[in-house]
C-alpha cells in the first residue's frame, strides 16, 4: 500500500491535486484557530523584547569582567560577588516598589502609583506586564552596576547591598518615569505637549547611565580615595588584568545592540525594523569611533597607544550614542563615539587633578560621556525621528533646551539622593572597610578567601565547594 501511495505521488496531477488539499485545509484551520494579525504582532514584539532582555541580561557578565580586570587581583572576589549580587537586588527591589514607582499611573508626572509587587494581570498593555518588566529590571540592574567600580576595593559589602537596593528601589525608578514612562514631566507624550520638556533619551544615556555616573561620582566623593592613591607617597594601583578587562568590553559591546535595539521596543512593523536596524548600526559605529578617538587621543599625547584607555574608550562611545542611537545618521553616530572617546580621557586627567578616585573609570565613561550623548541629540537628531531636529539639522535650540533641563534634573534629584544615602551609611559606619581591611584585600576582609591562591596569607585555604570550614 506504502510503495503504491508513493507511485502515485510522482504522478503530477494527483500530486498538485493534493498539495493544493493540504494548502486549504491548512489556510482554513490558520483563518479558524490561527492568531489574528494583532495578536501576531503583539507575540513579535514580546519575543524581540525578551531576547533584548536576555541580551542585556549579559552585559553584567561583561560589567563584573570589566570591573574585576580593572582593579588589583587582591579585590577581584569582593568585585564579582558584588556584580553579582546588585542584578539580584535590583530584581527583588524592582519587582517590589520599582516597576510600580517607574511606570504605574503617575502622580503630577513625578512617580507611578500602582503595579507594585507585579500582579500578573493580562491588562491592557501593547506587551504583556511580564515581558515589559523583564526588559526594563535589567536595565535597572545596570544603573546599580556602575556604581561599583567607581567605589571598588574600599566599600564594605553591607553598604554595598543597601546602596544597591535603595537605587534599583527609588532613586532610578523615578528618573525612568519623568523621561520614560508616557507621563512624565520632562516628557509625557499622553499630554499637551507644552506642558512638558520634551526630553529625548531613546536608550538611556541619562536615564541609566548618568544616573549611575551621578551615584558613581556622589560615592567616590563620599567614600574618599584608597589608600596610598594620592599625596607625595602615591603609587600606582593600575588594574590586573587586561584580559579580563578586554572579555568584558566584548561582552558588553554584544549586549549592548540588545540594550539599543531592544529600547524600539516594538518590532511589528516596517518603521519599526528600520529604527531597530538603525540603532543596532549606529551603536557598532559609536563603540569603534570611540575606541579610535581614546587610542588616537593617548597615542598623541603619550606616544603610546593605552590599551585601557581604547577598552573604555569603546564603552565610551556605546554610553555616547545610547541616547540617540535611532534618531542619527551613521557619519553623526562616528562624530560623537569620536568624541566620547576623547572626553572619556581627558575626564580621566580632570578626575586625577581633583583628586576623585574612580579606579574603573565609571564616572568618565557613564557620567560625562552620558551627559555628551544626551546633549548630542539637540545637536544632530533628525527631524523625522525625534519630531524636533538638532541644532545642526534646522539651526534651533528647541531640542538642545529640553535636553539641558532634563540632565539638570536628573542630576539634581541622583545627587541629593544618593549624597544623603551615602552620607548616612558613612555616619553608621557602613561605608568604607577597615584600614587593615583595604591593605589585606576585600577578598581576605570580606569574604576570607581569595581569587588566586598565592594570595591566601599564611596557612590559608583556598575555598571550595563542598568544602569543611
Amino acid at each position: 500500500m506504502t510503495g503504491m501511495l508513493k507511485r502515485w505521488m510522482k504522478l503530477p496531477m494527483v500530486g498538485g491535486v493534493v498539495a493544493a488539499g493540504l494548502a486549504l485545509t491548512a489556510g482554513r484551520a490558520f483563518a479558524a484557530e490561527g492568531p489574528t494579525t494583532a495578536e501576531l504582532g503583539v507575540v513579535l514584539d514580546t519575543l524581540w523584547l525578551l531576547v533584548a532582555g536576555v541580551l542585556v541580561f549579559f552585559m553584567q557578565a561583561g560589567f563584573a569582567l570589566v570591573t574585576a580586570g580593572s582593579i588589583r587581583s587582591k579585590n577581584t572576589v569582593n568585585m564579582m560577588m558584588k556584580n553579582l549580587m546588585d542584578f539580584c537586588l535590583a530584581a527583588i527591589a524592582f519587582w517590589m516598589l520599582g516597576y510600580g514607582i517607574a511606570y504605574g499611573t503617575t502622580a503630577g508626572g513625578l512617580m507611578g502609583t500602582d503595579k507594585f509587587f507585579l500582579p500578573n494581570t493580562p491588562g491592557e498593555e501593547a506587551i504583556p506586564l511580564m515581558a515589559s518588566w523583564f526588559f526594563q529590571v535589567v536595565f535597572a540592574g545596570t544603573a546599580a552596576t556602575i556604581v561599583a567600580g567607581a567605589m571598588a576595593e574600599r566599600t564594605k559589602f553591607q553598604g554595598y547591598l543597601i546602596y544597591s537596593f535603595l537605587i534599583t528601589l527609588i532613586i532610578y525608578p523615578v528618573v525612568v518615569h519623568w523621561i520614560w514612562s508616557g507621563a512624565g514631566w520632562l516628557n509625557d507624550y499622553n499630554a499637551d505637549t507644552t506642558t512638558d520638556w520634551g526630553f529625548t533619551d531613546f536608550a538611556g544615556s541619562t536615564v541609566v547611565h548618568s544616573v549611575g555616573g551621578w551615584a558613581a561620582l556622589m560615592g567616590a566623593l563620599i567614600l574618599g580615595p584608597r589608600l596610598g592613591r594620592f599625596g607625595p607617597n602615591a603609587r600606582p594601583m593600575q588594574g590586573h588584568n587586561v584580559s579580563l578587562l578586554t572579555l568584558g568590553v566584548f561582552i558588553l559591546w554584544f549586549g549592548w545592540f540588545g540594550f539599543n535595539g531592544g529600547s524600539q521596543l516594538f518590532f511589528k512593523s516596517q518603521a519599526d525594523a528600520n529604527s531597530i536596524a538603525l540603532a543596532i548600526v549606529n551603536t557598532t559605529l559609536g563603540g569603534a569611533a570611540g575606541a579610535i578617538g581614546a587610542m588616537m587621543f593617548t597615542w598623541l599625547v603619550s606616544k603610546k597607544p593605552d590599551a585601557a584607555a581604547t577598552m573604555n574608550g569603546v564603552l565610551a562611545g556605546l554610553v555616547a550614542i545610547t541616547a540617540g542611537c535611532a534618531y542619527f545618521e551613521p557619519i553623526s553616530a562616528i562624530i560623537v563615539g569620536v568624541i566620547g572617546g576623547v572626553l572619556y580621557v581627558l575626564s580621566v586627567g580632570w578626575m586625577e587633578k581633583a583628586k576623585i578616585d574612580d579606579p574603573v573609570g565609571a564616572v568618565p565613561v557613564h557620567l560625562v560621556c552620558g551627559i555628551w550623548g544626551t546633549l548630542a541629540i539637540g545637536l544632530f537628531a533628525t527631524s523625522g525621528n525625534t519630531g524636533t531636529a538638532g541644532l545642526f539639522v534646522d539651526g534651533t535650540f528647541t531640542l538642545m533646551i529640553g535636553q539641558v533641563v532634563g540632565i539638570i534634573a536628573v542630576g539634581l534629584w541622583t545627587c541629593a539622593t544618593c549624597g544623603a544615602m551615602f552620607f548616612a551609611l558613612k555616619t553608621m559606619g557602613l561605608l568604607r572597610v577597615s584600614k587593615e581591611e583595604e591593605e589585606t584585600g576585600l577578598d581576605i576582609g570580606e569574604h576570607g578567601t581569595a581569587a588566586y591562591p598565592e594570595e591566601l596569607p599564611a596557612g590559608g585555604k583556598v575555598w571550595a565547594p563542598g568544602a569543611a570550614d
